[in-house]
């Protein structure tokens, strides 16, 4: 294995996760953002995962311990990226800021240093000239919860070295994920290309009025045997990202029904502080979400 430091970039929900998932298993990494405020965050973010791997993974106290302290944090990008390996890049999905961020890092990442993009939903190839490295630039997705949920999407683009593909595969498999290679560019990867149009409708559906929260996660549980419905997984993916995503949506389509869901989830959500799992409150209450009672599937 080529890859020994691992750099996070971006300490949100999914990029805490990243970060504590390689240092669980062996990895030294650094996590970097904006600013020293935000990482404190991080740094709480990752204190809880310590509880669920314990739960979910029946991890012991010492290792999870031990990957905490394998995780250094830094709001200087140069200092945050002085020995990465690999840089993986978890930051709002939003193309200017992801295309500054790229010609800010490689103005200071070493030349060795292999980027990878978690982005859902945008492209490498629209990064791929940003990096200045091109032939080391490609994606790798993760799902949420990716202790549990755990699959890498490995993505490349027509210019990435087929060589840094493979160790980017091979990187997945010693983090414990379930390595899955995509051969062309494709918008959602497998996992997003079958998830985001349910919860594209799922959304659509809530902000037509058609139905609420509760009744149209049941419909989905119950028909097809899902343990969630799609507002519960839009809890746990983050409502900011949704709306993001949304936004990008309406703004590129002119889709006056994305433009109304984009507000809906503005005005009633983000706004509110309601920002999903994470926060206490999305579509739901949290430790204890209605879809968890054992009457939620009843009449």
């Amino acid at each position: 294995m080529k890859f020994k430091h691992i750099t996070v970039a971006g300490s949100g929900v999914l990029g805490s996760q990243i970060a504590f998932q390689s240092a669980f298993h062996g990895f030294n990494v650094t996590v970097y953002d904006i600013n020293d405020e935000v990482l404190e965050s991080a740094k709480e973010k990752i204190n809880l995962l310590k509880g669920r791997y314990q739960k979910d993974l029946n991890a012991s106290q010492e290792q999870v311990e031990a990957a905490s302290d394998r995780i250094s944090y830094n709001s200087d990008l140069a200092k945050a990226t002085a020995d990465a390996d690999l840089l993986i890049e978890a930051i709002p999905e939003i193309v200017p800021i992801k295309t500054e961020f790229y010609q800010n890092l490689s103005k200071v990442a070493p030349e060795k240093t292999v980027f990878a993009t978690n982005s859902s939903t945008l492209l490498p190839s629209q990064f791929a000239e940003a990096t200045g490295r091109p032939e080391k630039f490609l994606a790798l997705h993760f799902a949420n919860e990716i202790w549990i949920n755990n699959t890498a999407e490995i993505m490349k683009h027509p210019g990435t070295d087929i060589n840094v593909f493979d160790q980017v595969v091979e990187f997945a498999k010693a983090i414990g994920m379930v390595a899955l290679p995509l051969h062309k560019e494709q918008p959602g990867y497998i996992l997003n290309s079958l998830l985001v149009p349910l919860l594209d409708a799922a959304e659509l559906l809530l902000s037509k009025e058609v139905a609420d929260v509760e009744t149209i996660d049941k419909t989905w549980m119950i028909a097809t045997g899902a343990p969630k419905g799609p507002f519960a997984i839009l809890d746990v993916v983050g409502i900011t990202t949704s709306y993001n995503i949304v936004k990008a949506k309406a703004e590129a389509t002119g889709n006056p029904e994305f433009k109304k869901l984009a507000e809906l989830l503005k005005t009633e959500y983000i706004d509110k502080g309601k920002l999903g799992a994470a926060t206490g409150e999305g579509f739901y209450k949290y430790p204890n979400p209605r879809f968890m009672d054992p009457d939620f599937l009843g009449n």
